[in-house]
């Protein structure tokens, strides 16, 4: 079986130990079993899951040691401007959570980086941040050092030994590096920002991995910042297989429940109901009633050989524009505040 899970996910709360343990009583497992630490909570409409992972947890789940943060708005639209506020607060407030010693260092230089490909709408988040930075953020450039380096592909150098070069000539008190990412559900794109102190890995999402960007690399603590803008084409595949296996299962079950026999309505999926996938199986075989992680696994492994196809929103001009606003405006903000 060839190994494919590289581009399946760059948020921490997608990977495979996360995705198979849902409950909460799973989640104390893992947490016992595996040196990890996960919070979840809600502020307004975001939802913030946080996830301390310790050296015994990073082998466990494949993500390095350090502290990860994700703040997602399931309802979140490209014109929801009370929606970006609110993201925008909650990620000013996590990042003083993750750097304190910024405030006792009122001298020290914070080296902003935005990774991706300008030219490429869906990876431009990070330009185009650094774009509205220093358009706009006459205030902290005094204490900033904003750029955007471009990618390997353009300037034929490779981005962390640019970083690195520019970090030992300034001696930054931090860097924040801002990126595109991937993830693996598709109702998450765009909908979503990770934070986290382990740093970066350029590309690791697509299958397009570069030298890290961290703080054993750099010489200085390194935050990244990343908006899931890309879907890997299986994953849409397995979530249009399971929402169809879920609303014939739904509809095969209501339908044989005496309340519907007097509803004069149009069926519609009830939101309380627990689905059994056990009613389709008769019509789909065995493999509809497989966990949809197993599904996805079929797919990804029935595509190996074809070309691979990474799927972003059609308006992703508009979410990657507001994003790139809502990043400027927040890292404006939390800097003159420190």
């Amino acid at each position: 079986m060839e190994n494919n899970k590289w581009y399946r996910t760059d948020l921490v709360d997608e990977t495979e130990e996360f995705i198979n343990h849902k409950t909460a009583e799973e989640r104390e497992t893992l947490r016992e079993s595996t040196g990890i630490k996960v919070l979840e909570e809600e502020r307004g409409r975001v939802k913030i899951t946080r996830v301390d992972v310790d050296s015994s947890g990073a082998d466990e789940i494949g993500k390095k040691q350090g502290t990860y943060f994700t703040f997602t708005i399931p309802t979140l639209t490209p014109d929801d401007e009370e929606g970006f506020k609110q993201l925008g607060e909650v990620l000013a407030e996590e990042l003083t959570t993750l750097h304190p010693f910024i405030k006792d260092n009122k001298e020290g230089k914070v080296l902003i980086i935005g990774l991706g490909n300008k030219t490429i709408t869906p990876d431009a988040v990070g330009p185009l941040a650094i774009d509205e930075l220093q358009n706009s953020a006459t205030s902290i450039q005094e204490r900033c050092i904003i750029y955007a380096p471009g990618v390997t592909g353009q300037t034929g150098y490779e981005t962390s030994s640019f970083i690195k070069a520019l970090a030992e000539q300034i001696k930054p008190a931090l860097v924040i590096v801002v990126d595109a990412l991937a993830t693996r559900a598709s109702n998450r794109l765009c909908k979503t920002i990770q934070m986290t102190d382990t740093g970066i890995h350029p590309g690791s999402g697509v299958g397009n991995m570069r030298k890290e960007i961290s703080k054993e690399t750099i010489g200085c603590p390194v935050t990244a910042i990343g908006l899931p803008t890309v879907v890997d084409g299986p994953v849409l595949i397995a979530d249009a297989v399971d929402t169809l296996f879920q609303s014939i299962a739904a509809k095969i079950q209501e339908k044989n429940s005496p309340s519907s026999a007097l509803s004069v309505t149009p069926w519609r999926p009830s939101d309380t109901s627990k689905v059994d996938l056990e009613v389709i199986k008769p019509i789909f075989g065995e493999w509809s009633t497989w966990p949809k992680e197993e599904r996805l696994q079929l797919f990804e492994e029935s595509l190996v050989g074809h070309d691979r196809l990474f799927v972003t929103p059609k308006n992703i001009d508009e979410w990657v524009h507001n994003y790139a606003y809502l990043i400027s405006d927040t890292l404006t903000e939390w800097i003159e505040s420190t």
